[in-house]
């Protein structure tokens, strides 16, 4: 007998998304937003990029993004930021611990203040963000979906800190869909290559990387766009998963 899957939709679910005034964050809201979802867009710094985002989806449809600024690194102001969404949308269904602090630190040079922003940025922000926001997804049986790295597995030379927050992330990721279940399901995106560093990579470097990856290109934020919409509106037996998209290269 040929049972028809229910329809899965994000229409009118509210998700936050954090770090997404730009790049990754910013094509991440953009793909949700076009699948119906309506947008709570996280920044620190990024004002101008981030309201501008917002009017232009609010263009699409009225009332369907919004622009909230906070400093992540501090832990007590996360509930209000989980409480200003509610306050805007209603309801929360999904949040996006997208935002991330990179750059090397060799060793022999790493400074505490370096360890903070980053193990902070990448690991202290996502627990106390997704501590604050359980409430209101187990209202909604709504998810989580934090963006690792493959260096969490990788090392990554003369990235020792960041590769460890991000290793802590992805235990993070996992320990919180086992602590969450069965109202709310964590799960993870890992990428690969996908916009090269904002502070320049040359050209050798660059290609010495592209060699290691079997499908022989970078990939583009959609790419990882489209993976968090499958795990926040399609994969409903999904948790604690955290899904690689390299084009191969953690097989390679």
């Amino acid at each position: 007998m040929n049972e028809s899957m229910p329809e899965q939709t994000l229409n009118d679910k509210v998700i936050l998304v954090t770090g997404a005034a730009r790049r990754i964050g910013a094509a991440i809201v953009t793909c949700l937003h076009e699948h119906g979802a309506r947008l709570a867009i996280h920044y620190r710094g990024s004002r101008d990029a981030a309201e501008k985002l917002a009017a232009d989806l609010n263009k699409v449809r009225e009332n369907s993004a919004t622009a909230l600024q906070a400093d992540l690194a501090d832990t007590d102001k996360l509930p209000a930021l989980i409480a200003a969404v509610l306050d805007w949308g209603g309801r929360l269904d999904g949040l996006v611990n997208n935002a991330s602090s990179f750059y090397p630190t060799p060793l022999g040079s790493i400074s505490e203040k370096q360890w903070d922003d980053l193990v902070g940025s990448n690991l202290k922000a996502p627990l106390f963000l997704s501590q604050a926001a359980i409430d209101p997804l187990r209202r909604s049986a709504g998810a989580i979906v934090n963006i690792v790295d493959i260096h969490a597995q990788r090392p990554l030379r003369n990235h020792a800190v960041y590769g460890s927050a991000k290793a802590g992330l992805a235990m993070l990721t996992r320990s919180l869909a086992k602590d969450l279940a069965p109202h709310i399901r964590v799960n993870g995106v890992s990428p690969g290559v996908i916009l090269w560093p904002e502070n320049g990579m040359s050209d050798v470097v660059q290609e010495s990387i592209l060699r290691q990856i079997p499908l022989q290109h970078a990939g583009k934020p959609r790419d990882i766009a489209a993976c968090v919409l499958y795990l926040l509106r399609d994969a409903s037996y999904v948790t604690g998963q955290i899904i690689a998209v390299d084009g191969g290269r953690s097989i390679a």
